[in-house]
């Protein structure tokens, strides 16, 4: 509300009525200043001040001061010693650098004239007089509202908080600019053979600028900082930390072994000739009932084997030998649940096993934190038998056997060879790569030649979900993986002689 001002002593009679309108954007903008003629020759200083009341149209008239010069722009705030007060009502006092300057105005703002505050900033640099202890001057920020101390830390607050990133909060994968980018390996040795999976990526066009044969594969406590954290948290798992515990992950990641060598196969090589490290990747699919392949399996120098990897009278399909064993903490412990009664009891066990993790959430990181401590895992979080992770291997296990996938490599696997449509819809955070083709593309990245069997190809329809299945199952295709596009990558992989697929005519 607006208090008439008294009249002044000694001075003409200056008044403009005030005139209501309909608009409140107006009032903002329509306050005009014009200085009297006691300074420099101006002669009046009228205050033209239009608002818009709300139970209240009378005409009202105000006097200001005189001797006002650019009031507009020179003015001191000094706020009511109440807080909530101060908000509503403000005293204006002219600088005492303005010559003439004699008396003092004191206009009242109602709290129902929107922006008003806006318009009382101050350019004045000379210093004003000390005020009292109980009162706080307030140099409003120009073109911007006046905000009170409060604020001012509340939102110097949000800017330094960083919010967390929440896979819910995108309606699609989100993309970064840093988001095909990956840690690289420098350290390990060349392969020396012609005809490797390297050499043939490098002359194929599909390949040449999607393969990386030198990217980090595995993870160990070298790799792990606040900066790390702070780029792999952008990506939701298995890709990255999105929403996980920053203390788990940094825990899980400190106790695990540093690998002396990502490319461990070309390392352990002791012949001085040139030679070609052959690989067998090993599914689980239905292909492979009757296929006879058991012995052409095992003549390769490494095979490798995934979740529930069935042995036990299947040896004429499915070989004997087993060199890596790929899983996911889910996978390990459902497939020994599931198929303990069709000769699953237990995993690949052998002093020449390697273990292969693909951490795809928090589970697993929990089930590893527990594995590395040798503890039980915690009640109902993947504890079937109520077994420690650490009692499903053999006795003398020790964590230098053990790899735990980079989220790199991961992210990797799926920008390049495995990117599904489902990213883009609603439903994006549900997909990923199955767990099989996880291992495969690593087996691609470690060997120089790749044989893969038990994997989907075309005409799949005439064969069982799996190889151990008593009865024919049909394979169904869930939202959480595609398996179109494994089959696609697979035939074409196969086609470019990049590596072979097993295929029944």
């Amino acid at each position: 509300m607006l208090e008439k001002t008294p009249r002044w002593e000694g001075r003409e009679e200056q008044k403009k009525m005030m005139e209501p309108v309909a608009r409140m954007e107006e009032a903002k903008q329509n306050v005009t200043v014009k200085p009297t003629p006691g300074l420099e020759g101006i002669k009046k200083t009228t205050v033209k001040t239009v608002l818009r009341m709300q139970e209240n149209n009378e005409k009202r008239t105000v006097r200001p001061a005189p001797g006002v010069e650019e009031a507009k722009e020179r003015m001191t705030v000094k706020p009511l010693p109440s807080v909530e007060e101060a908000k509503e009502r403000m005293t204006v006092k002219p600088l005492p650098s303005v010559e003439g300057a004699k008396e003092k105005a004191t206009v009242k703002l109602s709290s129902g004239v929107k922006g008003a505050q806006q318009n009382n900033t101050s350019d004045d640099h000379t210093k004003p007089k000390e005020p009292p202890a109980s009162v706080k001057t307030v140099r409003p920020v120009p073109q911007a509202a006046a905000v009170t101390e409060k604020k001012q830390l509340t939102e110097k607050k949000q800017l330094t908080e960083k919010k967390q990133l929440r896979a819910a909060d995108f309606k699609s994968e989100p993309r970064w600019d840093f988001e095909d980018q990956y840690l690289l390996d420098s350290s390990s040795p060349p392969s020396t053979c012609s005809e490797s999976v390297k050499a043939k990526a490098a002359k194929s066009d599909w390949l040449r600028d999607l393969f990386l044969p030198n990217i980090m594969l595995f993870a160990d406590k070298r790799y792990f900082s606040d900066s790390e954290w702070d780029r792999l948290e952008h990506f939701a798992p298995p890709y990255g930390f999105m929403e996980l515990n920053y203390s788990l992950v940094k825990e899980v990641m400190s106790l695990l072994p540093s690998n002396p060598h990502q490319q461990l196969l070309l390392a352990n090589g002791t012949s001085s000739k040139p030679t070609c490290i052959s690989c067998a990747v090993v599914g689980n699919g239905g292909i492979l009932n009757n296929s006879g392949m058991g012995q052409e399996i095992d003549s390769h120098h490494y095979v490798f084997r995934v979740s529930g990897a069935v042995i036990k009278g299947y040896e004429k399909d499915v070989g004997t030998k087993t060199s890596f064993y790929g899983f996911t903490a889910y996978s390990l412990v459902s497939s020994l649940q599931i198929l303990g009664h069709r000769g699953f009891s237990n995993i690949p066990w052998g002093k020449h096993v390697r273990y292969i993790h693909f951490l795809e959430g928090a589970r697993d990181y929990e089930w590893l934190k527990a594995l590395l401590l040798n503890k039980n895992i915690r009640e109902g979080f993947l504890n079937h038998y109520g077994q420690r992770p650490r009692e499903r291997f053999e006795e003398g296990f020790t964590m230098d056997r053990y790899l735990v996938v980079h989220p790199d490599f991961l992210r990797y696997t799926k920008n390049r060879f495995l990117k599904s449509k489902t990213l883009e819809k609603p439903y994006w955070r549900l997909y990923r790569p199955t767990t099989g083709a996880f291992l495969l593309l690593t087996a691609l990245h470690l060997c120089d030649q790749v044989s893969a069997y038990g994997y989907i190809t075309e005409g799949h329809e005439k064969y069982s979900d799996h190889y151990y299945d008593k009865d024919w199952k049909r394979l169904i295709f869930y939202t959480n993986h595609d398996f179109n596009l494994e089959k696609q990558v697979w035939k074409k992989l196969h086609d470019e002689n990049v590596m072979k697929l097993y295929q029944r005519s």
